[in-house]
């Protein structure tokens, strides 16, 4: 706490924490949310600098239902010491699909661990390192030394029992070439689903203003009104730089937003709704729910790896 107060009084610091007070200031009231009303062709109300944003939700992104079968898709079977489970693998998503067919062909996962397990949220294996990796190792940076291009589709969620690829904070969203996660997940409310699309919005806008003021012309306009100590010129400046920033999040694909199947899937069947439009979901679970159960429950250690190691295997069942 002690090392936490000492940064805070660097200049450095100082620096940014005003500069992050400005934009929460500029978009200070996009996180509160007026009405939930999240319904194919009714608006999803967000407050915006006291201004009322109405955006259309509609199916356009389910055009119709998709039939998955063993005769149209590519399933693996995951054995493990907790039971066996099965998955298949979407075709939408070809890179994640053939890569990860070539290494469980490969027998690539054989012998390697479910190393962290978080109840409600997922379980996570695939690192290389730990196939003789000790009780005390931390775990879950192994790799096969390349990514694989993102392929988020839309209508591929991450609902209970999705298979999606692990990741670094790489700004391609590029995912790791053999991690995986298998979604536990949880229910969400509409009004929970409501907030979480507008954080995920608001932080999208965030990233693009920090990216925008590390240019070396503003960077440095912001120096000097921070230098000179004039505060009320700093934020009528950071002002100057909203029409910026919502241009360039337009440009990015504007606001996020959680259509109506969407929210029924998290309704009743739950998942993980905010690694939606992050992580690339490449297949999902369609037997052995009781066995991510049983996964989901063990007790766990430090950095949530499991007390009891978790071992898989797996093999092509078409």
């Amino acid at each position: 706490m002690k090392d936490f107060l000492k940064m805070m009084k660097t200049n450095k610091m100082k620096k940014l924490v005003t500069i992050l007070m400005c934009f929460c200031m500029m978009y200070a009231t996009q996180a509160q949310v007026q009405r939930i009303t999240i319904k194919p062709g009714k608006p999803v109300k967000i407050v915006e600098k006291r201004k009322v944003v109405k955006k259309t939700v509609t199916k356009k992104v389910v055009k119709k239902l998709v039939l998955r079968t063993r005769d149209t898709n590519r399933m693996v079977e995951i054995n493990t010491d907790l039971g066996k489970m099965v998955v298949l693998l979407y075709n939408e998503t070809p890179l994640h699909r053939d890569n990860f067919i070539k290494l469980v062909e490969q027998k690539f996962y054989d012998s390697l661990l479910f190393h962290r397990i978080i109840k409600g949220f997922m379980i996570q294996g695939g690192d290389p390192t730990s196939k003789n990796a000790d009780s005390s190792a931390m775990l879950g940076n192994g790799d096969v030394g390349y990514k694989i291009p993102a392929e988020i589709v839309s209508g591929l969620w991450h609902k209970r029992g999705a298979l999606a690829a692990a990741r670094d904070n790489n700004p391609e969203k590029a995912s790791s070439g053999c991690q995986f996660y298998i979604v536990d997940g949880q229910k969400f409310k509409r009004e929970q689903l409501a907030q979480a699309m507008n954080q995920k919005n608001l932080n999208r806008k965030q990233k693009i203003f920090y990216d925008l003021i590390q240019k070396d012309s503003i960077n440095a306009t912001i120096s000097a009104f921070q230098t000179a100590k004039d505060k009320d010129g700093l934020t009528k400046y950071i002002e100057t730089l909203k029409p910026s920033v919502d241009a360039l999040y337009i440009q990015s694909g504007g606001d996020f937003i959680y259509d109506e199947p969407q929210v029924e899937t998290y309704e009743t069947i739950g998942g993980a709704p905010h690694l939606d439009g992050d992580y690339t979901v490449f297949g999902e679970l369609v037997e052995g729910y009781d066995v991510l159960d049983k996964i989901a429950n063990v007790d766990k250690g430090s950095s949530d790896r499991p007390l009891q190691n978790i071992r898989m295997k797996m093999r092509m069942l078409n």
